[in-house]
């Protein structure tokens, strides 16, 4: 334990310096906030003088781990009602816009010369939760680990090229109401890191809002691991649900993520009264500063040389989801949520 947290501290403090400074900057331009900040610096400071392998196990830690802490501790601020207020028309509205994201990811794969396996990650990735997701189905669809890779990295990039664009999509779309907004980026960005910053970007109840509409996603993997169980992604020229045996079992094992079911523990306390306003107040305060050091992280682990790797094929290949999940959104929105 200690030798981890020793090899953790450099990274992690990296991002915390970064955070303080961002939210520093920050109180001179409220309207931009302290998110995008910390995001443009770890970016520009990971790709230049602290693009040292040095950091590296320090920001994955805080990119994944204080992510999840801070998942579970927004769990504290938020009511059962809060929750339930998306309805019907929202599941509706995220299971569609799953289902339609990964037959695009996959159809415009395979359409541009990619494998079954890699556009079926890519489908996961865009879908559900980014990076999670893809190493939760990698093993259901037995893909190997350069596929596993490539398709991290462009899901990542994808992501992070809409974690900007999408608040000035729905600024102009919707002018920032809430429940749109939050439906367009809770339900279409890949990561929830990204979902958290891209939504600080418009700030208000956009934040806890569009968190929901992410963890719903989330909590989605499990029957995405079963469908994906069902594949056969073996051969390239096979029908694609043609499998004889089912994976079941490793479907199964994906299970829900430890952080969403502490998150509706928490708002189940919360609700019943167990946690008091104070205590939900620091939980806010403390979930707040992790989110922004997990921005820092994330903003650190964008490496330009990855980029540039990966050619312009699957650039090309991840921003054309991209797109699609926006088109999807902006249609779905209007047809379920009005």
């Amino acid at each position: 334990m200690k030798q981890l947290a020793t090899k953790n501290a450099p990274g992690f403090l990296v991002c915390l310096v970064i955070a303080l400074i961002a939210q520093g900057i920050a109180k001179f331009f409220p309207s931009i906030g302290a998110a995008l900040f910390a995001i443009g610096l770890s970016i520009l400071c990971g790709n230049t003088f602290l693009n040292r392998p040095v950091f590296d196990s320090g920001t994955k830690f805080s990119e994944r781990s204080l992510l999840e802490y801070s998942i579970v501790l927004t769990g504290a601020t938020l009511l059962l009602r809060d929750i339930l207020a998306l309805g019907w028309n929202g599941l509706a509205f995220i299971a569609c816009q799953m289902a339609l994201t990964i037959v695009a990811a996959y159809q415009i794969g395979r359409h541009m010369g990619f494998g079954k396996k890699f556009s079926l990650l890519m489908g996961a990735g865009n879908a559900v939760c980014g990076s999670s997701a893809i190493a939760t189905v990698s093993p259901v669809v037995e893909a190997d680990s350069k596929d596993k890779g490539i398709s991290i990295t462009i899901v990542n990039v994808t992501g992070t090229i809409l974690m900007v664009l999408l608040p000035l999509i729905t600024g102009f779309v919707y002018q920032h109401e809430v429940l749109h907004t939050s439906a367009m980026i809770g339900g279409t960005l890949q990561s929830i890191g990204q979902v958290i910053a891209s939504a600080q970007l418009v700030g208000g109840e956009v934040v806890e809002t569009a968190t929901i509409f992410k963890i719903i996603r989330i909590v989605f993997i499990v029957l995405v691991a079963l469908v994906y169980s069902r594949v056969n992604a073996d051969r390239d020229d096979t029908p694609l649900f043609a499998r004889g045996e089912v994976a079941w079992t490793k479907a199964v094992k994906a299970g829900v993520p430890w952080f969403i079911i502490g998150f509706f523990l928490m708002a189940i306390l919360h609700s019943l009264g167990v946690i008091p306003a104070p205590v939900s107040a620091v939980a806010k305060l403390v979930s707040q500063q992790f989110e922004i050091i997990a921005l820092a992280a994330i903003g650190m682990r964008v490496k330009f040389r990855d980029l540039a790797a990966e050619g312009p094929r699957a650039m090309v290949y991840g921003v054309s989801v991209g797109a699609c999940q926006i088109l999807f959104a902006l249609v779905l929105i209007r047809v379920f949520l009005g």
